[in-house]
């Protein structure tokens, strides 16, 4: 602490010795080379040095550093490193910054700050003021209302240069808005980065292209999706094999390291963020995918309704990104059950009680248990007649016997969907936009905003005519052999693949309560097999034998005991396993 006499009559402490400083910078934007932090801690080194203020060294130094923090939202006791020093103000004697907007942008942060300095007789340093020129505060001197009087009038001027700022973006970022391909700066839609606008569109500014690193993470994603895997297993497989999030994949980009805190009340501070089925489910909804810009959430629009691109080479088309789509709205609420993806026979297994579905109960008491199939119907809040369990070694065994012996040597076949178009999802977005934006009529006071809202509406209008307009083109499957067979595919796949496969050509296992004695291995007896469904092609041949497999004169022939059948294929939706081409 600095050594110092008080003149008893004004209260005025002068100083004989170095002041005790905090360094302090801060940046709203890590790329603004205008600001950088080096050149603020020249500017706080040279105003220091003029003061007899120290900084310190090594592990002592004293230093704030607040990057990618913006003053307009977070007040100077709300960012990380200057907010815990003011919490120590016994640890130093002075702080430093190069310009006025460093530490506030409005007058109510600035009277904090004044009113803080004054309790705790803080002297607050600017680099650089108005005109170029050093601005000392000195609040050591209780009985001088000046500084803080100064502080609160320079304030007001920073609101208003803030404010006007403000303005000034946000009108320049509308305007880039609505300019074909021109993209506003920031972090980009996962899938795509930034590039220089090519010449023959002007070649001012910056746009879109395909992040190479990225449309392998989304072809990898929607390849496992049309496979059959769930979201959850792809969130799965995505973590086992260190794929970036999307914000982490920004971060590296960026040159940051991975990780940061989440959301919440109760921020967690993570080395790595995780992929969940959440951000799969939004990535995939995103329209960005088609190269649409975007703002709060909806479609930034030409006069005529039409989406603006801010690329030319979007990573997917409209078929496509519907396609997907309906997959997944397909898809989730036969998943929605649990979250288990390592019982083979989940959604396969039912009880002959209730008709409900079996599941994988790993959980045990006693030393010597093995993991049972148990009826559901109980945490459904269903009674079932013949609740039943079964060991789970056994049947999903007994499953994979009978699955290869009867379809095992057949060869499969690859489908391979060419997409057609179906304007009506499009269509029906576009309504539902263009009935909110009429349920806001009556809410514009001036006759600008009317206009805007006017044309808003004519633009959505004139969006669904030509979309209804538009012809419906159906999609066209293309069957090829593999030159596999449903047994080779079947050792080359994971539990959850193998499961996807049980699922595709309608598999169910029935399964009835046990008798006495039955505990040493499975009594077939107690079982039923069945498949049913859209088989392939070559699978869907068996259909025509399928009366000779209940006989004994075949050598294949089922398990002595056990009912196994293969059932006409239902008239249900054909599973999805095409791979989406151009």
């Amino acid at each position: 602490m600095a050594n110092a006499t008080r003149n008893p009559l004004a209260g005025t402490v002068y100083e004989t010795e170095t002041l005790r400083g905090v360094r302090c910078v801060r940046l709203s934007v890590l790329t603004d080379e205008t600001t950088s932090p080096e050149r603020q801690r020249e500017a706080d080194d040279i105003a220091a040095a003029a003061l007899n203020i120290d900084f310190g060294e090594g592990d002592q130094l004293r230093e704030a550093v607040d990057l990618d923090v913006s003053a307009s939202k977070f007040g100077p006791f709300e960012r990380e490193q200057l907010g815990g020093w003011l919490a120590r103000p016994d640890d130093f004697d002075a702080l430093v910054w190069w310009r006025f907007d460093r530490a506030i942008r409005s007058m109510a942060h600035m009277h904090e700050l004044a009113k803080w300095a004054r309790e705790h007789r803080k002297m607050l340093v600017f680099a650089e003021g108005i005109g170029g020129g050093r601005l000392v505060f000195d609040f050591r001197n209780p009985m001088d209302p000046m500084s803080e009087l100064m502080m609160l009038m320079l304030a007001f001027a920073a609101q208003v240069e803030s404010q006007s700022t403000k303005d000034r973006v946000t009108g320049a970022m509308a305007a880039m808005r609505r300019m074909p391909l021109r993209w506003r700066g920031g972090r980009p839609p996962y899938g795509y980065m930034t590039a220089p606008m090519p010449a023959e569109h002007g070649g001012v500014g910056w746009t879109l292209v395909p992040d190479p690193d990225a449309v392998k993470v989304i072809e990898r994603i929607i390849r496992e999706l049309l496979e059959g895997k769930s979201i959850t297993a792809i969130s799965v497989g995505l973590n086992a094999d260190g794929v970036l999030t999307p914000r982490d994949h920004w971060a590296v980009k960026q040159g940051r390291p991975t990780g940061g805190k989440t959301g919440g009340k109760v921020g967690i501070v993570k080395a790595q963020f995780a992929w969940k089925p959440s951000v799969i489910n939004s990535m995939l909804r995103n329209p960005a995918l088609l190269g649409w810009k975007m703002y709060q959430g909806k479609p930034v629009r030409d006069a005529d309704g039409n989406p603006i691109m801010s690329t030319e080479t979007p990573i997917m088309e409209r078929s496509e990104f519907d396609q997907v789509a309906a997959i997944m709205d397909a898809r989730t609420p036969a998943h929605r059950d649990r979250k288990d993806t390592n019982a083979l026979l989940l959604r396969i297994i039912h009880c002959s009680g209730c008709g409900g579905r079996m599941y994988l109960n790993e959980q045990f008491t006693r030393p010597g248990q093995h993991p049972t199939y148990k009826c559901n119907a109980a945490p459904r809040g269903e009674k079932c007649q013949k609740p039943t369990n079964v060991r789970a070694s056994w049947v999903d065994e007994y499953v994979t016997t009978e699955f290869l012996r009867l379809i095992g040597s057949v060869q499969t076949t690859r489908t391979v969907l060419v997409p057609g178009y179906d304007p009506e999802p499009e269509l029906l977005a576009t309504q539902a936009e263009y009935a909110e934006h009429l349920a806001e009529k009556g809410e514009q006071r001036s006759r600008a905003a009317l206009a805007e809202w006017t044309k808003r509406r004519d633009a959505l209008d004139n969006r669904m005519v030509e979309l209804e307009s538009r012809e419906k083109i159906e999609p066209q499957r293309v069957i090829t052999p593999t030159g596999r067979t449903f047994a080779d595919e079947w050792t080359d796949k994971d539990t959850a693949g193998r499961r996807a496969m049980l699922e595709e050509t309608g598999a169910r296992l029935t399964v009835r309560p046990g008798v006495r004695g039955g505990w040493r291995k499975l009594d077939v007896r107690r079982v039923t097999f069945t498949m049913s469904g859209e088989l392939d092609p070559a699978a869907e041949a068996l259909a025509g034998v399928a009366t000779a497999l209940d006989s004994d004169v075949r050598g294949d022939s089922p398990t002595p005991g056990a009912s196994v059948r293969l059932v006409e294929p239902a008239k249900t939706a054909e599973p999805v396993r095409e791979l989406v081409t151009a």
